[in-house]
């Protein structure tokens, strides 16, 4: 009984060097998979968006160069409800992209941390080198996006490529129903106001499906390693700032 006790309480046996390398092999292979696949993404998505923003600029001049042929009067407010609409349209298809392009570069990131975390395993003294995180947890992937100045989330929405598109698309979408307004017997305060009103709809309901979608994966999501189980040396003041 003794002897089982004794060997129960023996530590597992150290692992070869040879397969600690391997191992390090594979997830430094897995790592650069993940670096390719999000760069490719990033340069698929802005060519998107510069596509789309072209097709705004020289729809609203084709709208304006149309006015003037027209006198704004006859085919002119269908020809630019036309245009308004294709716009919208495209918009609508590029504001989706963006926003899985988004919801991708988390994961990125994410599973960027978990491999991190790996890497720490293998070696746990090099922890203390990394800036980015090594925790697969929001607070994470949060302290991975910016790890030496902390941004709020009004910050980092702001500057997103997601909220530009959100804002083009709620101009297009209000230049519709103001012009659909203005065709009315309304005064054009009224067509302003619906033009206006449409905006921030869209930028409103935009906004609420993305931090939704964005909460529900959180909420789902079961991180390995998390960022409130680290020593406290392995989080520096710019760290914690993020849980505030």
């Amino acid at each position: 009984m003794t002897a089982m006790v004794a060997d129960a309480a023996d530590p597992p046996p150290r692992e070869s060097d040879a397969l600690l390398a391997r191992r390090a092999q594979i997830l430094a292979t897995e790592h650069w998979g993940l670096l390719a696949a999000r760069g490719t993404a990033q340069s698929e998505v802005l060519t998107r968006i510069t596509i789309f923003l072209t097709l705004v600029s020289a729809g609203l001049v084709t709208i304006g160069l149309l006015g003037q042929a027209t006198g704004f009067a006859g085919w002119f407010p269908a020809a630019a409800l036309s245009i308004l609409a294709f716009l919208a349209l495209v918009g609508l298809l590029t504001q989706i992209r963006v926003f899985n392009v988004a919801e991708d570069d988390m994961m990125f990131v994410t599973a960027m941390n978990r491999l991190r975390g790996a890497y720490v395993d293998l070696d746990p003294k090099v922890e203390e080198y990394f800036l980015e995180a090594t925790t697969d947890d929001m607070l994470g992937m949060q302290v991975t996006y910016s790890f030496m100045v902390p941004r709020g989330d009004a910050k980092v929405m702001g500057g997103s490529s997601a909220f530009l598109i959100v804002i083009v698309n709620a101009c297009v979408l209000g230049l519709i129903l103001g012009g659909l307004v203005a065709l009315t017997d309304l005064p054009v305060g009224w067509a302003i106001t619906a033009g206006i009103l449409t905006g921030l709809l869209v930028i409103l309901g935009s906004g609420m499906s993305v931090y939704r979608a964005y909460l529900d994966v959180w909420r789902r999501y079961e991180p390995r390693r998390r960022m409130d189980e680290l020593p406290a040396y392995l989080r520096p003041r710019s760290r914690s700032r993020h849980s505030r």
